[in-house]
């Protein structure tokens, strides 16, 4: 199948030969069909399948429409709900891309910076609006942005926007939204509050299912390394300077853990940068660009800033910690191996995240390979929450219990209580 036979129009056509698309990945071939035909869709699928072009064409399409062609000032007939600034603003680039050739104008929204820009925008007149909840319902709260015109709305990695906890920002967002429209709800997951989440929003919707296993086994080279987590900064350095690693994109649970990766390997001479919700929208926009252009080798990210990461020739991805949530590590190790070429994805696992790694394994239905073969290999007993003996295997007197330190020095005590109460009369 080709982009032909699904029946688009000259210009998206045009578009997307000149980007050199000819066939269609699986969830654009199920989904786009049954967008055109403006029924619902429910749709699960991860980052890195093709999801947004599977959403923006039959956008564009519809709103290509002579009846859809605006008369006076343009109003906001789409309207894309997404997690993250980066994410927003890689969809506002496709639908850039994707309606070249159309009149249609996008515009992206989202907090951290200032809102100027935005509303100048806003006020010159789109057709297309990609949000993130946050900055939307304070524009709304404004009364800079109305809904009461969107044809179409889309959820976007509707799992994050729970994970993130915006699930009263999103209903408030549904509650505003006109009853006649085409709904779109994409997840990586259908845990069963995402599907709670989908029933509020769709009709009666067409579900296109794409599994995690498809998008990620194949091509990806998954290895395991067990190591304690005071180590872990020494393997990445180790294995970034014995095989000459470039091109690295590196996981952090947290914000802080990022940051102090980045420390650490700046320390030792290395170009890197990190990028979380802590960073300004330009210092990640920076870090980004960077790495895309080669300019830094290492990228150290958090699960939600990392969405929107889109790097056809990424060399390695690295779970510094792994994730708790198994679903989490599909997604990381899907951003390598993309657009034909190979992939490599390198996990560090600790004593406390050996739960995770079964989760993991049972997720994806196979074992990942342990690399023994290390200078930091992870005493396989060793308790990463035992604190370390600091009297060298001698037994700890243990503490005199709060009655006998009284009674130890119950006589410099009590003569200072005397001295202060003036003996042993009772007060009053």
């Amino acid at each position: 199948m080709t982009f032909k036979d699904l029946g688009l129009i000259p210009s998206i056509l045009r578009t997307l030969e000149e980007q050199g698309y000819e066939k269609p990945t699986p969830i654009q071939q199920q989904a786009i069909p049954v967008l055109l035909k403006e029924r619902d869709l429910l749709g699960c699928a991860q980052t890195g399948t093709g999801k947004t072009a599977a959403f923006a064409i039959p956008i564009l399409q519809h709103l290509s429409q002579p009846h859809h062609e605006p008369s006076g000032r343009r109003k906001i007939k789409a309207l894309i709900i997404t997690p993250t600034r980066e994410l927003a603003t890689q969809i506002g680039e496709s639908f850039s891309v994707y309606g070249k050739y159309t009149k249609l104008k996008n515009t992206v929204i989202f907090g951290g910076v200032k809102q100027r820009a935005q509303v100048d925008a806003l006020r010159r007149g789109v057709d297309i609006l990609i949000a993130t909840p946050g900055r939307l319902l304070d524009l709304i709260n404004q009364k800079k942005i109305s809904l009461r015109d969107i044809d179409y709305f889309v959820l976007d990695e509707a799992d994050q926007m729970l994970d993130m906890g915006f699930i009263h920002d999103i209903k408030k967002i549904i509650a505003l939204l006109p009853k006649d429209r085409q709904s779109l709800f994409f997840s990586a997951t259908m845990q069963p509050k995402i599907v709670a989440l989908s029933k509020q929003i769709l009709g009666n919707p067409e579900r296109v299912t794409i599994e995690p296993e498809q998008t990620t086994a194949e091509k990806v080279e998954q290895s395991l390394y067990y190591v304690s987590k005071r180590n872990k900064i020494k393997l990445l350095k180790h294995l970034l300077q014995m095989h000459s690693m470039n091109s690295v994109l590196v996981f952090s649970r947290t914000k802080h853990g990022a940051n102090k990766i980045v420390k650490l390997l700046v320390r030792d001479g290395m170009d890197c940068a990190a990028i979380h919700g802590n960073k300004s929208q330009k210092a990640r926009e920076i870090a980004l660009d960077n790495f895309k252009k080669g300019k830094i080798s290492i990228l150290v990210a958090t699960d939600i800033a990392a969405r929107g990461i889109d790097i056809d020739e990424l060399s390695y991805v690295v779970n510094y910690d792994l994730p708790n949530v198994p679903e989490s590590y599909v997604h990381r190790i899907g951003r390598t191996g993309r657009a034909g070429l190979s992939g490599m994805a390198i996990s560090f696992c600790d004593a406390l995240e050996r739960p995770y790694l079964k989760d993991i394994e049972r997720l994806i239905d196979k074992k990942v390979t342990v690399i023994h073969d290390h200078p930091f290999l992870n005493d396989e007993l060793e308790n990463e929450s035992r604190k370390p003996d600091r009297n060298h295997g001698h037994k700890r007197k243990p503490k005199p219990s709060s009655s006998s330190r009284k009674k130890r020095n119950g006589g410099k005590n009590n003569y200072w209580r005397k001295r202060k109460t003036g003996g042993n009369r009772k007060a009053g």
